[in-house]
């Protein structure tokens, strides 16, 4: 059973930056909510090409030192990279865990083979596929009491991490989605008058 409703889930949802390793559910439960989150997002010609890799304990503290050390070596200063890391060590490895997102190429081209005269379209569909998975999982983490956030350090870092969980070379990484206890409120939002987003035509 779900803390929160969805509408409430939708509306609280936020980027949280500062989070805590511990965590209002068991791993167990954290699982369920990506599989259920998984395999629930809708993806164009039922493609189901998003692929979510779940780290927890070590293997979450492993990759945000990896992406510390790719940053470190296009770093301009030390100066700079310090302030990097700081950011990295309180927001992100700090979490509980970080689910990464992927998308299976080998999905997309099959489709692109399939249907020709939708091949430039399937790549971009393939992106929207992840994007409801992204907010899926997210909205599922916050209804959880769980704050997260979306980073996007690839393609700086798709070698390492593929090397290092030994990911399939079809799997393209879209995200990376640090969560934890949340030790801080987030930001507040503004939000641009509805009328200049919502047409309504009766």
């Amino acid at each position: 059973m779900l803390k929160k409703s969805l509408k409430d889930a939708i509306q609280d949802r936020r980027s949280y930056y500062r989070i805590g390793g511990g965590s209002t559910i068991s791993d167990e439960k954290i699982q369920s909510v990506i599989e259920f989150a998984v395999r629930h997002s809708p993806s164009a010609f039922n493609s189901q090409s998003a692929r979510v890799v779940l780290l927890l304990g070590k293997n979450h503290k492993k990759l945000w030192e990896l992406v510390k050390n790719e940053l470190k070596k296009i770093s301009r200063s030390e100066e700079a990279f310090k302030a990097t890391e700081d950011k990295i060590n309180a927001s992100f490895l700090a979490g509980h865990g970080t689910a990464l997102f992927f998308e299976d190429q080998s999905v997309v081209k099959n489709l692109q083979a399939k249907f020709p005269s939708y091949k430039d379209n399937f790549p971009v569909w393939s992106e929207h596929s992840s994007a409801i998975n992204q907010v899926l999982t997210w909205i599922a983490l916050e209804s959880e009491g769980l704050g997260a956030s979306l980073q996007h350090y690839n393609p700086l870092i798709d070698k390492a991490v593929q090397q290092e969980w030994n990911i399939n070379p079809e799997w393209k990484l879209v995200a990376q989605m640090p969560f934890g206890e949340i030790r801080g409120q987030a930001q507040e939002k503004t939000f641009e008058p509805l009328e200049n987003r919502v047409l309504v035509f009766k």
